[in-house]
């Protein structure tokens, strides 16, 4: 893959040469490539089949679970999360150490791999939030639980410019990356003014089905917000991390 350079940029194909643009700006690559029915079929490809499927089998994964936590995402999520998720996916799938290489699945996985995931790079919830805080998650009794200790909001959290409030977000789903389907559920704190007061302790509890035995995750959020004229309007990209039993 070659970048572009010069005043003019091509897009399209000239000779075997295809000129196209990404995120990353203006590349150029030459055709070529195996033909496709030869990696399907040639015994010289069953490592490409095998990579190919497990790495398909981590892209579907990584949606799925995106899925379950749109509603949290939809303003916090970086432009390279799906990637980002995708490879780590694809580590829960070569931590499978049943099936044969291939095969291997999620469910035999180890999905701890996927603990302290940040859905956001460019708002890290480490570098945000200073104030300590534990997670427990109950599958006898369904609940997802955020602790959050006493804090001062205007001296442990690292807002941004213009921001004058703050929410808290704990979100909770069940998912079953088998048949794709899965249940979530939110609770929020009240918006928090980003000053020198004390803020006593609190729990953000959410909930799923008791004894559930889908896989349970757990993802903590901040949302900034900026109150004008007594109206509150969040502030874009948001810090999310995930934690999973």
């Amino acid at each position: 893959m070659a970048r572009q350079k010069g005043i003019i940029k091509l897009k399209g194909t000239i000779g075997d040469v295809s000129f196209y643009k990404t995120k990353d700006g203006y590349l150029a690559r030459e055709k070529g490539g195996v033909d496709g029915d030869r990696i399907k079929n040639d015994p010289a490809f069953q490592r490409t089949r095998e990579n190919g499927s497990e790495f398909g089998r981590a892209g579907r994964s990584g949606k799925i679970l995106r899925n379950a936590f749109r509603l949290m995402l939809q303003n916090a999520s970086d432009s390279k999360v799906t990637s980002r998720l995708t490879r780590q996916m694809l580590k829960v799938i070569q931590s499978d150490g049943v099936n044969p290489r291939g095969a291997r699945t999620i469910n035999d996985g180890d999905l701890s791999i996927l603990s302290g995931f940040d859905f956001n790079k460019d708002g890290k919830l480490n570098a945000t939030m200073y104030s300590p805080f534990d997670t427990a998650i109950d599958r006898a009794g369904g609940s997802l639980t955020v602790s959050i200790d006493a804090f001062v909001p205007g001296t442990t959290i690292a807002y941004p410019s213009g921001a004058s409030h703050m929410r808290l977000l704990a979100g909770a789903a069940a998912v079953n990356f088998e048949t794709e389907e899965f249940e979530f559920d939110q609770e929020e704190s009240a918006d928090l003014i980003l000053g020198p007061q004390n803020e006593a302790a609190f729990d953000l509890v959410a909930n799923v089905t008791p004894n559930s035995e889908d896989h349970l995750f757990l993802l903590l959020g901040i949302v900034f917000l900026q109150e004008v004229n007594g109206v509150m309007y969040p502030l874009k990209m948001d810090p999310l991390i995930l934690w999973q039993l």
